[in-house]
């Protein structure tokens, strides 16, 4: 014991002399630490916001889709009907058992205009019950009724974006709005989501589902149906039930291929987690090369040190230090060199991330886990790139190091 504290000791003088030179060769391994838990916080907090994003929407939600199985990237024609109808929707709330609800939708991008502010917007002709199958209620106003609906009424519910781009900070309900050059009357504001990746449910304007077919888009077919079930439990018997009944409905043969895509919202938030799992161990192994940049470094200049150091090597054999004591020595520098290397990188990694998510608004998640595998990782650096320095080091004959000039 007392042996390994006077190596300790020696190891860190020596470290503490040559400051500079053990700074410079710390960096490979800060920045290596630094990079990894800055990535893989990016990666965990990108998972979590888009997950929470998703499951605001009902992870026991199905989207029926017009076109067969996608291929060559590219959703195809099937044979019968490419396209979904109001009929289609009805028939899924009537016939299939473990449903609660169906919201047929129609989308296009149109123009919407407040006095001289313009904004380009996702208008979603639907039905009064999409508030409460996606989870997407009216923090002011109100969503529109069926009778509305069935009068296709000029009445529009609008995204907190939009709301705060065309009307400021004052409240837009009681307001008109000209979409595509009509004039609708604004009756509530949705609560604000946050982008979802691929849309941005805060930049939509609602419309009713009849006023958007005769009034607006001019089409009687839908977009999407968005099907509410029961439990998340029965998400495979009422897969099988829409399918049913949407083949019954276009009257495919048994030998012909689904017209229509069933997307599950659970599937799609675990093959997101899976996705954006494996991105984050590719950016978390990237920034680990530079660990092995670092590691090669330290066992470059441990080298270095041994060369210059013979004459002490020699010095300390002469006066009993065993070949084992040396080889600790060296050993202990260069595993404190990556220790304190990986203790500076965490902290840097941990600020670094902290700065992302104050200044670019990004998410960022700090794990133990990987800090807890970087500083292992960078310790188990120093032990690999340090153990052919010091086995030299100890490997040196006493009489040919004390003629060392």
């Amino acid at each position: 014991m007392f042996s390994l504290i006077e190596s300790f000791k020696t190891a860190l003088t020596s470290l503490w002399v040559n400051k500079l030179r053990s700074l410079l060769t710390m960096l490979g391994i800060i920045i290596g630490v630094g990079a990894v838990i800055t990535m893989i916080g990016l990666g965990e907090g990108a998972q979590r916001a888009v997950q929470e994003r998703l499951e605001s929407m009902g992870s026991n939600l199905l989207t029926v889709q017009p076109g067969a199985a996608r291929g060559g990237g590219r959703a195809v024609r099937a044979a019968g009907t490419a396209r979904l109808y109001v009929s289609d929707a009805d028939a899924i709330l009537e016939r299939a058992e473990f449903i609660d609800a169906v919201v047929p939708e129609m989308t296009r991008n149109l123009q919407v205009q407040y006095l001289n502010r313009n904004w380009e917007a996702r208008v979603v002709g639907t039905t009064p019950f999409y508030p409460e199958v996606r989870n997407h209620m009216p923090v002011d106003g109100r969503f529109f009724t069926d009778s509305e609906n069935r009068a296709a009424a000029k009445v529009a519910v609008i995204g907190s974006a939009i709301a705060t781009e065309l009307y400021g900070r004052g409240s837009a309900v009681g307001e008109t709005i000209r979409i595509a050059g009509e004039r609708f009357q604004v009756i509530g504001v949705l609560e604000e989501k946050g982008t979802g990746g691929w849309r941005n449910p805060d930049e939509q304007v609602f419309v009713p589902l009849m006023t958007a077919q005769r009034r607006l888009l001019g089409r009687d077919y839908l977009s999407s149906i968005s099907v509410q079930v029961i439990s998340q439990n029965d998400m495979e018997m009422a897969t099988f039930e829409v399918e049913r009944v949407l083949r019954r409905e276009h009257r495919l043969r048994p030998d012909q291929d689904n017209d229509f895509r069933i997307r599950n919202q659970a599937d799609l938030i675990e093959t997101f987690q899976d996705t954006q799992r494996t991105f984050s161990f590719l950016l978390a192994g990237i920034a680990g090369v530079s660990l092995i940049v670092g590691g090669i470094g330290i066992m470059n200049i441990m080298i270095v040190s041994v060369t210059e150091r013979t004459r002490e090597i020699g010095i300390r054999k002469a006066v009993g230090a065993r070949r084992r004591d040396i080889m600790t020595q060296f050993l202990l520098e260069a595993v404190m060199l990556s220790i304190i290397g990986g203790i500076i990188g965490i902290a840097g990694g941990m600020f670094a991330s902290d700065m992302l998510a104050r200044f670019a608004g990004w998410n960022t998640v700090i794990l133990i886990e990987a800090v807890v595998l970087s500083f292992m990782f960078a310790a188990s650096i120093g032990i690999f790139f340090g153990i052919y320095p010091a086995r030299k080091a100890a490997g040196q004959n006493v009489i040919d190091s004390l003629r060392y000039e």
